[in-house]
């Protein structure tokens, strides 16, 4: 069993990461066909339920990208089928508190770490005999800190033993703190939190990532040090380049 997104990591490097809220295993079969190193199935603010999610994971197996999911909540039932059905990290909402984080832990990780239930049906399948051995090492789990009260409780949530790391929703961020949701913050209050939340994981040696909009910026982010940017999403990139052919053949010349 092997995560290729901890192999990267481990050698010092920065990744870049896909974002798939369209329903569709072409849609995902499309991304492999480009570099990425690790692609995330949308579940919470994405179009997607299981079953699409389960098409999805076996388009990205064509790739040596990191197959991984963001949950809709913190909550042990669709975790531990997500990681069964083959997905190698889970990104986790609204983590809050260190109690929240320990519990993502633990539905992330077998016994005695963990209470994931055994039955990796797909998951033995697609990484190998050996996945029960290694899976609780090889699983990324990167909670979300998106919330004022968050930022109150990092310390904790970064101190949260085997939680690979934070991942941080620019857009609820900002909306918490009182500022207008978006990604690619230039507000100073929540530039310095991002700042915050970096300096903070890596002080604990934990993964920082962070959600991106535009390559500039995603390049930006990984300059100062993240560990993930993710670049968009699938119909954020679909929706502009639709919009610029469009407009590129509209334009009077």
């Amino acid at each position: 069993m092997r995560n290729a997104l901890l192999d990267l990591w481990s050698r010092g490097e920065g990744a870049v990461n896909a974002w798939l809220s369209i329903p569709s295993g072409v849609s995902a079969e499309l991304h492999c066909n480009h570099a990425f190193d690790s692609l995330t199935i949308d579940l919470q603010h994405g179009l997607t339920d299981y079953p699409s999610a389960l098409a999805m994971l076996q388009a990205i197996r064509t790739s040596e990208a990191t197959p991984m999911a963001r949950v809709p909540w913190l909550e042990p039932g669709i975790i531990m089928k997500l990681l069964d059905a083959g997905a190698l990290g889970i990104i986790c909402p609204m983590v809050n508190t260190a109690e929240d984080a320990e519990r993502f832990v633990r539905y992330c990780s077998y016994a005695p770490r963990g209470d994931r239930s055994f039955g990796p049906t797909r998951a033995a399948m697609v990484h190998g005999a050996d996945y029960a051995a290694h899976a609780n090492a090889q699983t990324v789990t990167l909670a979300m800190v998106e919330t004022a009260q968050a930022l109150e409780n990092l310390a904790g949530i970064v101190a949260t033993p085997d939680l690979t790391g934070v991942y941080i929703g620019p857009s609820d961020l900002s909306l918490s703190m009182g500022y207008t949701p978006k990604l690619d913050q230039e507000e100073p209050a929540v530039v310095r939190a991002i700042e915050h939340i970096l300096a903070t994981a890596k002080d604990a040696g934990v993964r920082a990532g962070v959600h991106c909009l535009e390559p500039a910026y995603a390049r930006r982010m990984l300059d100062l040090g993240f560990d993930l940017v993710t670049l968009g999403s699938d119909i954020r990139i679909l929706n502009a380049g639709l919009g610029a052919a469009l407009a590129q053949l509209r334009a009077k010349r």
